[in-house]
């Protein structure tokens, strides 16, 4: 066996003869230190990926550090961060009402329930949430593909009208430009999806309008998930001046950690667009066999 700073150059037992020691007392320092040293690194990588990373619990921490070469499972890594404080910041509780399905529209059927999804653009969800700006509320509206989690079109205004919700659906469109009829919209009730203006623009590129049950936010879970990962990880905490200030630090987050980093554990701890283009790959794989087999 090769000395691990010295591997190739000289041996244990040349080394051990040399120094003037037994093998055995060389192994026995060896399993006493080496351990520590390990310890030690991987804390200083923990303590690293955290600190880049503080709104990711220990199981996405974990996913980092196996890609970088440490053998730790995640009890050890749940350990490790709760010794050196290291735990993920926890979201304010506080969540105002942006849904008002008080009104004389007409609600659609809920398509999205027990709907089992193969691809992206088959189903599409929309929210809204608030934001805090130093003298205002804004208003974030987003549309996000349910298979990738990909947010693919969001607008931010002062307002709650219909045209918030329209501007961010204009750019999901014009981004996917999705075959006609493909496409499922699932929504809350709000008379900002319900209205007259939204419905004619969903069906102005025929995609089917789909709302959730009275009372049951289940039913638009994923939009309501970005939601919290956008109020733990970008929003809370901040100080936005004003709207154009807001538009361009949300916008960031959205474009370059959420859509581009942000790993998901239900895409195989991938980001959306690297899971949208693992996608594209095994597809264009896929054909390519066909092809071969003619």
């Amino acid at each position: 066996m090769m000395a691990s700073g010295l591997r190739g150059k000289i041996s244990v037992e040349r080394m051990c003869r040399l120094a003037g020691v037994s093998r055995a007392g060389y192994y026995r320092h060896w399993q006493v230190t080496a351990p520590r040293r390990e310890d030690v690194g991987l804390r200083d990588a923990l303590q690293r990926l955290a600190l880049a990373e503080p709104h990711y619990g220990y199981r996405r921490i974990g996913v980092l550090l196996r890609r970088e070469g440490w053998r730790a499972n995640h009890k050890r890594v749940l350990r490790l961060m709760r010794e050196d404080n290291l735990l993920c910041l926890r979201k304010a509780p506080f969540v105002p009402m942006t849904t008002d399905a008080r009104h004389d529209w007409c609600i659609v059927p809920n398509l999205a329930r027990g709907l089992q999804l193969t691809d992206i653009d088959q189903l599409w969800v929309a929210d809204i949430t608030y934001v805090h700006l130093a003298e205002e509320f804004a208003f974030l509206a987003i549309v996000l593909d349910a298979f990738s989690r990909k947010v693919i079109g969001w607008a931010i205004a002062t307002h709650l009208k219909a045209e918030l919700a329209i501007e961010a659906l204009d750019n999901a469109i014009a981004v996917r430009r999705p075959a006609p009829g493909s496409v499922i919209h699932h929504s809350d009730r709000g008379v900002q999806y319900a209205c007259a203006d939204y419905a004619a623009r969903l069906a102005s590129h025929d995609i089917q309008p789909s709302m959730s049950r009275t009372g049951n936010p289940y039913d638009n879970a994923k939009a309501e998930r970005f939601m919290r990962t956008l109020k733990q990880e970008e929003v809370d905490g901040q100080a936005y001046r004003d709207i154009d200030d807001a538009r361009t630090r949300i916008g960031e987050f959205i474009e370059a950690v959420y859509n581009r980093q942000r790993l998901h554990s239900a895409l195989d701890y991938l980001s959306p667009d690297a899971y949208e283009t693992s996608l594209m790959q095994l597809r264009q794989k896929t054909i390519h066999s066909r092809e071969n087999c003619y």
